[in-house]
């Protein structure tokens, strides 16, 4: 956009109103993004954020005033450790838990139908439910489909020239 002196005065005037830079955007017909650019540039005083929005003043929790967390005094000495009587044992390991067996393996619905099958291998249904299967039709050769499903999956490449014109 080229950014003319009446442009910017009319931006400066938004500006002073206190429109949003996307309300300004639209009024000027240009995109928010310019407006924030040219605002920056010109370096006119920043937005508050509508993010970071202050909470109501009647809401908000007085400030307590901090006070420093209390110390205790000094030991005049260090503790004696412990005596241990030599008859005294450390205490014992605690148990090991018992192994975890490892679950056993999920049973799939149906098995997905081999290449060797000469079937074709669309999905019918939602998989996991009762009526989930297979086409199971002819497959093309050289392909895992029939002919109505390969017709679907395989869509020839547009040339990109015919689009060029």
């Amino acid at each position: 956009m080229d950014w003319t002196s009446e442009a910017i005065d009319q931006l400066r005037a938004f500006w002073d109103e206190g429109h949003s830079t996307a309300e300004i955007g639209r009024r000027m017909g240009i995109s928010k993004n310019a407006v924030v650019g040219k605002a920056h540039r010109l370096n006119l005083p920043a937005r508050p954020s509508p993010i970071r929005r202050e909470a109501e003043p009647s809401l908000r929790m007085p400030a307590q005033p901090r006070q420093a967390p209390p110390t205790l005094p000094a030991p005049t000495h260090a503790p004696a450790p412990p005596q241990r009587r030599l008859e005294e044992r450390p205490p014992a390991a605690p148990p090991r838990p018992a192994p975890v067996a490892p679950p056993a393996p999920l049973a799939m619905v149906r098995p997905f139908p081999r290449a060797a099958s000469r079937t074709c291998c669309w999905p019918i249904g939602e998989p996991g439910t009762s009526g989930f299967r297979f086409c199971s039709g002819d497959a093309t050769p050289g392909k895992p489909y029939c002919a109505e499903h390969a017709a679907l999956a395989y869509v020839k490449v547009r040339d990109r020239r015919e689009d060029a014109a």
